[in-house]
């Protein structure tokens, strides 16, 4: 079942992979919340080794040369993004690697300072798997930072503004949508409850040093927002957060 929707996730991601360029990537952390600018959660980049895992079109890969790192290397499931991924660092030496991020694929253990993931990890469908591999891949004293979609946020519906949930938080289970972006791209997404993240992590042998429940940015926080029910809206994200952002050391 997991190979299953995985190979179908895939197939999905390279049909739409060309919605998402540039999109979620550093220094966002997600749709409407707060920036690295305001949060501050990196340490220094400066001669670092970095991991993105799903590094999508590569801008958040460009974003950490910027801040100077010595090693770019990005892994992701949908060759699409990967190629995009390449046009997007031209000119830069990075490691870009197709591959689901559940899957070992020899990525260097103990080597990085740094593996991050924006708005991606959701998406594995094994995710005690995936956060034992991101740990082997740390040095010691590395850590991990990664912001996905708040896990009650996708149990809300909003009804001419009125937020309510529409389904139990307690069964974690598989969001399906047969239209992906409006393309004909089946996906489905694993719903799961922070508890699960955060124990995962620790089953891992992960330390958590810090979990930020996002705001929306500050030059948004008092501006009137018009009414709207979409899944993403500014009117939904100044009463509930949006975005989950989690710091883990090796």
């Amino acid at each position: 079942m997991k190979t299953e929707i995985l190979k179908q996730n895939q197939q999905s991601w390279n049909t739409v992979a060309v919605h998402f360029n540039g999109i979620d990537a550093l220094p966002s952390f997600g749709p409407f919340a707060q920036t690295e600018e305001e949060l501050q959660l990196f340490e220094t980049i400066q001669d670092k080794k970095v991991l993105d895992v799903g590094c999508g079109s590569g801008h958040s890969l460009a974003y950490m040369n910027e801040q100077g790192a010595a090693e770019l290397w990005g892994v992701d499931f949908s060759k699409k993004q990967i190629d995009a991924a390449a046009e997007t660092l031209k000119g830069l030496q990075a490691n870009l690697h197709c591959a689901a991020m559940e899957e070992d694929i020899c990525i260097p253990k103990d080597y990085f300072d740094l593996v991050y993931s924006i708005y991606a990890i959701g998406w594995t469908t094994d995710l005690d798997t995936t956060f034992n591999l991101i740990h082997s891949y740390l040095k010691p004293g590395g850590y991990f930072l990664f912001s996905w979609d708040h896990p009650l946020y996708a149990h809300l519906q909003s009804d001419n503004g009125v937020l309510s949930l529409h389904s139990s938080y307690q069964e974690e289970d598989m969001i399906r949508y047969k239209n992906f972006k409006g393309e004909d791209a089946p996906v489905a997404i694993p719903r799961r409850k922070f508890s699960t993240y955060l124990n995962s992590l620790i089953k891992a042998g992960f330390t958590i040093e810090e979990v930020v429940e996002t705001d929306v940015p500050s030059e948004l926080k008092d501006m009137d927002a018009e009414v709207s029910d979409r899944y993403y809206s500014l009117h939904k994200a100044q009463k509930f957060p949006t975005t989950m952002i989690i710091k883990a050391r090796k």
